[in-house]
This record gives C-alpha cells, sequence and structure tokens, in this order.
C-alpha cells in the first residue's frame, strides 16, 4: 500500500500521524511526504533558521524512511495570497506521481488558514476520475490546531491507530523540531502528546492510539 501524508507545514506529520507512518513503513508499506511551505529566505526568514529548518526536517525524513519526500517550499502562513488552482495543480502533480492509496489530511476545521487551504486543494485532487488510486482519506488531530477549532467544528474521530509500539519514536522525531516543541503550558510539548495518546487509546481499547476522522473510504 502506498500513503502520502500532507502536511501543510513540516511537523504537522508527525503530530497528526507519527505513529501511524511508522507503523505502516513497519508493515511494509510506501510512505510519502509532501510538506506544502517552508520558513527559508525566500519567504522572509533567516539564513541561519532556514538552514536550520532545512536540516531538521532532512533527519525528520531519514528517521521515517520515507520511500518520498516532496517539499513546495511555499510561504508559511500566505497560502491565502496564491490563487487556488495554483496550489491544486502543485499537490495534483505529487499524487499524480505517488498514486497513492491512503492520504492524511490536515482537519479542514483547524483554526490556521494554511490547514483548511491545504486540506481544501488536496481533497480537490481526489475525484475518482482524476486519481482512481485512493481508497482512504482520513483528517488528522494535529495538536496545538485541531484542540483549538471552533467548538461546533469540533473534531469528532471515528478511526484509531494503536501506536504503542511507535509513540516513543514518534516523540524521539518531533524532538528533532527544536523550535516547534516547548515545555508545559506549551501545547506542544511531550507530556501533552503522550497525553493525548493516551486519551485516544483508552478510547479504542489500547494503550496509546493516534485519531482521525475518516473523509471517505471506497471498496472495490
Amino acid at each position: 500500500m502506498r500513503a502520502l501524508v500532507v502536511a501543510p507545514h513540516s511537523d504537522d506529520e508527525t503530530l497528526g500521524a507519527g505513529g501511524t507512518l511508522l507503523k505502516l513503513k513497519k508493515q511494509g508499506n510506501q510512505v510519502y511526504f509532501l510538506n506544502v511551505t517552508m520558513a527559508n529566505e525566500s519567504n522572509g526568514y533567516s539564513k541561519d533558521f532556514s538552514a536550520k529548518r532545512k536540516e531538521q526536517l532532512d533527519k525528520v525524513a531519514q528517521a521515517y524512511d520515507f520511500d518520498g519526500v516532496y517539499n513546495l517550499q511555499l510561504e508559511p502562513a500566505g497560502l491565502d495570497k496564491l490563487e487556488k488552482q495554483e496550489l491544486v495543480t502543485e499537490i495534483s502533480a505529487v499524487f499524480k506521481e505517488v498514486n497513492p492509496e491512503i492520504i492524511f489530511l490536515p482537519y479542514e476545521k483547524d483554526p490556521h488558514s494554511d490547514h483548511g487551504i491545504v486540506f481544501e486543494a488536496s481533497y480537490s485532487c481526489t475525484k475518482a476520475f482524476r486519481n482512481s488510486s485512493i481508497k482512504a482519506i482520513l483528517a488528522m488531530e494535529i495538536l496545538s490546531e485541531t484542540d483549538f477549532a471552533n467548538p461546533e467544528h469540533g473534531f469528532i474521530p471515528d478511526v484509531y491507530v494503536d501506536v504503542e509500539e511507535f509513540i516513543d519514536k514518534k516523540i524521539e522525531i518531533m524532538q528533532i523540531y527544536e523550535s516547534e516543541i516547548g515545555e508545559l503550558p506549551f501545547p506542544r510539548n511531550v507530556e501533552n502528546i503522550k497525553s493525548l495518546a493516551t486519551y485516544r487509546g483508552c478510547s479504542s481499547g489500547c494503550r496509546y492510539a493516534e485519531a482521525f476522522k475518516l473523509i471517505k473510504a471506497i471498496w472495490r
């Protein structure tokens, strides 16, 4: 099986589906990573920060042993400046190359504008007559984003993945993103990542789990 995770920002893939990606890879599946935005000099970031971010992304890709990494390097928090079709075209090109069977996307109601835009553009690429390989589309629960959604659009998962074997590795990978993880009460911290996995695990009969919202499933 070929799986593709689409992350608005590097770290979203780990927060939202890190354990699941590790599990899929261990089970012998092909796992691909599409990162949409990037903190680089052309987007107004310092040379040192840009170089550090690239180094982190390379280390993360190695840790997961992805079968392919795609980086659109668009401006963080600037996707609303683009024409929708421009983003759809770039994402669609990756979909056509990977031919994924399962896709992980950000939750469409996440408050960060980049998340909603990436969901909408990616979902536009999943029509069966354009990408017939796709069998399942899952929305991720991304800590410090999904949990801040408007209560009317709260995240109610219906798919759970047992990640007990992979929770420590997920946290280890997340810590590569030094500037994106901190101490309590900052929401992206080791204790909170593990607590969410514990909560989702208790909801699904295992010790640690990641939760997803099923957007579409196609049985053939």
